[in-house]
């Protein structure tokens, strides 16, 4: 995957939903994922207010259905890991603001230190977090015929010049649309908490 040609590809299997793909991405990344988590929960009260393995599998679970949706694109996997800390860190905030939101008091939430090292241990199972054509045909279900001919054309990999020459509209006015639906499905299947634009 040192080729931006083999990357490309690497991309383009995460996309049709590949298994081997997807284990892959969660040997190579899944261990970022969990550092960035740790370094984040050095407060002791987000330690006790978060289940650490959730948040991974959650950030994972998100990239694969976003991906597969067409919404990242990458040339490196640099830019790859770049995505998955921005995620991390944003569904860790968003985790504390409904925390936050829900008045919980931390300091009576049992656990500590030990909790945390747990992450160490804890390896997401490609099985459990793996983008399969179960969700994706969920994923799908939630849009409708133009949503879903807008996703199609992304996945395809058309620039948005491109998908108005065939849909028709502005470009700026299909991305808009493709954002807001692809926003509504993710969120209709529990993983979206703004975690990226």
């Amino acid at each position: 995957m040192a080729q931006t040609d083999d990357f490309s590809e690497f991309i383009a299997r995460i996309r049709d939903g590949d298994g081997e793909a997807a284990a892959e991405l969660v040997r190579r990344f899944a261990p970022l994922v969990r550092r960035e988590v740790r370094f984040r929960m050095e407060d002791r009260r987000l330690q006790r207010g978060f289940d650490s393995e959730d948040v991974c599998q959650s950030v994972l679970a998100s990239f694969f259905v976003r991906t597969a949706a067409g919404q990242f694109e990458f040339d490196c996997p640099e830019r790859l890991a770049g995505l998955l800390v921005q995620i991390t860190r944003n569904k860790l905030a968003a985790s504390a603001r409904a925390q936050t939101r829900q008045k919980r008091d931390h300091r009576r939430v049992s656990g500590g230190p030990e909790d945390l090292n747990q992450i160490e241990m804890a390896a997401p199972s490609p099985s459990g977090i793996a983008i399969n054509r179960e969700l994706l045909e969920r994923f799908h279900t939630l849009l409708d015929t133009e949503e879903r001919q807008l996703v199609n054309f992304r996945t395809e990999g058309l620039s948005w010049v491109q998908i108005t020459q065939e849909m028709g509209g502005t470009a700026d006015s299909r991305r808009v649309q493709y954002n807001r639906a692809v926003k509504r499905a993710v969120k209709a299947l529990g993983l979206d908490d703004d975690d990226v634009e």
